[in-house]
């Protein structure tokens, strides 16, 4: 019976690979393509039809813009979202919204005819751009973007006559200036204001330009309306982006991952706003904003944060911890989900979803990874805290109770799921580092090594069972059908079952050509699973079936039909771009390729993954541990070579097995 198991796991994977490269050529015809300026382009064919929605975000205004073209023609809307001016009632969601169609604003004439825009090609890298064709022989480039640091979403317009003789454009007066009720904000009233910054009669001769701005703000009532220079707020956003795609870079032979990486780095650290209660990393998403989760920022990307080096990023995820450890109590009630309202408020409305084994799991290896032993101490309570709670949940059979998971009964989560033990289990070994680091006292941590081995027996025990064939987990006691989280565990460096739980995640049970199904026999899906257990499936070891299956979505979500970042579900949420999705997929990389595990404040191990087919890659830049480096991995004949080092020091130079754990001192 095992011999005819193993040569149907055998055949399965042979299917599968053949789907996926068969998958993977018929993406040379994907909508998008690489452009040589690091950016994304789409070349659009005459007649064509596509509409696709991309989020921009700065400290004080989110957007998305719905954009394309309908039978060739210029189609577009723009959905303002304004954190920071609150609506009543107060709650998650109460963001001021608005949106405003293309067609509201008047268009430009030509000659004294309306112009018709006719987009030729589109580009995205950091902003939306498009250049369109007119019937009057003028041409038009666009250039979409948020400011950095004010509540103004810009388009930036050139128009060039393209024609030998002299054209005439006629740039209208154009105000749209909208005053909300006093009674439906907490702040008043609020105005929203879309505007040209220009108008007038231009006579322009062959080859000569003019440009203006479309400008989208809101403010409250009382402030003044201040002068917007959208060439200035130009330069400050293509700063910020350029500054993202300068740190922490990765290098491989594959130039989508490469660039897929890049654009992931930046929606991750851009979805943060500057609200009264300090900066905050925001989902997004148009409808997540001046709000915190205990999945989202502090499991998913607060630990990412310190690798990339941002300093707003890094801020968000200390004031994130600094919001959730104002509810730590004597009582041992949890600390609600989600910190809302620029931290005036909470929203608890799913119970205990494990939050209290992701904020310690987060803390944890964010305190180690920032390597500062000041803000390490700060957190030092919260993470105590958030353990002790968990200990006081295990259940008689030793795993850790919660009312439900990260998905708040969408899908069928028992009394104690296998996510948030295996979470549980890997805060305990994180905080008994740190605890170290922090001259905790050793009975204490010795409690904690106690815990971690006990957790991760009963996370076998309760959790490990044979679903459809595959030696795998069930989700929860009672739960018969495989789950997408049944990676969780492999995150977290438990492989006991590593072997089937890779079979099973990418059998036709489980994988969709979006990524993984959140169950068996589901249409849902959400990437953050699909990310988790790919840098499961990379820690395992499983380089060649993780990089066939990574290469094949980073390609889907970069250049196919919805691009460029990692989403957040569907069919809920019509895959919104949120935030935290792409932190995970840059740990993807950090964490799964290269094996990087923070083992104290200047210290941690390695375990690269280089692919067969690779003959190196590196990561530069990297800005975690209180210090800047790289990490250069080549083949060496049947070993690889490992350097890791910056301008002053060699911290680690030798040969060693591809995928063998090493560890690497920064403190000499």
């Amino acid at each position: 019976m095992a011999k005819v198991k193993a040569l149907f796991q055998a055949v399965l994977f042979i299917i599968l690979s053949l789907w996926i490269s068969g998958t993977a050529k018929s993406q040379d015809s994907l909508r998008w393509s690489l452009a040589n300026d690091k950016s994304i382009k789409w070349e659009v064919k005459e007649k064509e039809s596509h509409i696709d929605h991309i989020e921009m975000s700065g400290f004080f205004i989110s957007t998305i813009v719905h954009y394309g073209v309908e039978a060739g023609k210029l189609k577009q809307n723009v959905h303002l979202v304004f954190p920071m001016l609150r609506t009543i009632p107060n709650d998650t969601h109460a963001s001021l919204s608005y949106e405003i169609d293309n067609e509201k604003i008047p268009q430009i004439k030509i000659e004294g005819k309306p112009v018709e825009e006719y987009p030729e090609i589109f580009s995205i890298k950091g902003k939306l751009c498009y250049e369109s064709k007119t019937l009057t022989g003028i041409s038009i480039k666009h250039q979409l973007f948020p400011s950095t640091d004010q509540p103004v979403f810009i388009d930036k317009v050139e128009m060039t006559n393209t024609t030998l003789n002299p054209v005439t454009v006629e740039i209208p007066k154009f105000v749209i200036s909208d005053t909300t009720d006093a009674g439906k904000g907490v702040y008043g009233s609020y105005i929203i204001k879309v505007s040209f910054d220009k108008e007038g009669s231009f006579t322009l001769d062959a080859n000569e330009s003019v440009d203006f701005a479309i400008i989208y703000s809101g403010r409250k009532l009382c402030e003044e309306d201040n002068y917007v220079s959208p060439e200035y707020e130009l330069k400050k956003r293509e700063a910020f982006v350029d500054e993202t795609f300068s740190d922490l870079v990765f290098e491989s032979p594959d130039k989508f991952l490469n660039r897929a990486f890049a654009f992931a780095k930046l929606r991750a650290v851009e979805s943060i706003y500057l609200t009264k209660g300090g900066l905050m990393h925001g989902p997004g998403g148009g409808r997540y904003y001046a709000a915190i989760w205990a999945n989202d920022q502090a499991e998913y990307a607060n630990p990412f944060f310190p690798f990339l080096g941002n300093l707003a990023g890094n801020e968000s995820a200390i004031n994130s911890f600094r919001n959730f450890a104002h509810y730590m109590n004597d009582e041992y009630k949890p600390i609600p989900s989600s910190i809302i309202a620029e931290g005036t408020d909470y929203w608890n409305g799913a119970g205990d979803r494990g939050d209290m084994a992701m904020i310690a799991y987060g803390a944890s290896r964010f305190a180690l990874a920032y390597g500062d032993g000041k803000t390490a101490q700060q957190l030092w309570p919260l993470i105590e805290w958030s353990l002790e709670y968990s200990k006081r949940k295990i259940n008689s059979e030793g795993v850790v109770a919660s009312d439900c998971d990260e998905l708040e009964f969408r899908f069928s989560a028992g009394d104690a799921n296998l996510n948030t033990s295996s979470l549980y289990y890997d805060a305990l070994i994180s905080a008994s580092i740190l605890g170290k680091e922090l001259g905790i006292d050793q009975a204490q941590l010795a409690g904690y090594d106690a815990q971690s081995k006990a957790i991760r027996k009963s996370i076998e025990d309760y959790f490990g069972a044979t679903l459809d064939g595959f030696e795998t987990y069930r989700y929860y006691k009672g739960n018969d059908v495989l789950r997408a989280w049944i990676c969780t565990p492999l995150t977290v460096d438990i492989f006991d079952r590593s072997e089937g739980t890779v079979d099973a995640l990418f059998s036709d049970k489980l994988w969709t050509t979006d990524g993984l199904a959140s169950e068996a026999g589901s249409t849902t899906f959400w990437d953050r699973a699909t990310l988790y257990a790919l840098r499961g499936v990379f820690a395992a070891g499983y380089t060649k079936r993780a990089m066939d299956y990574f290469i094949y979505y980073s390609k889907r979500r970069l250049l196919g039909e919805h691009v460029p970042y990692a989403v957040e579900a569907y069919p809920e949420g019509n895959q919104r771009h949120l935030s935290a999705e792409s932190a995970l997929y840059c740990r993807v990389v950090t964490e799964g390729l290269y094996g990087i595990r923070p083992e104290g404040f200047s210290v941690f191990s390695l375990s690269p993954k280089l692919p067969d087919d690779w003959n190196s890659m590196a990561l530069r830049n990297i800005k975690a541990f209180s210090r800047t480096f790289d990490i250069e991995v080549k083949r060496e004949n049947e070993k690889i070579s490992v350097k890791v080092f910056n301008k002053d020091n060699v911290f680690f130079n030798s040969l060693i097995e591809n995928g063998e754990v090493v560890t690497v001192q920064l403190d000499r």
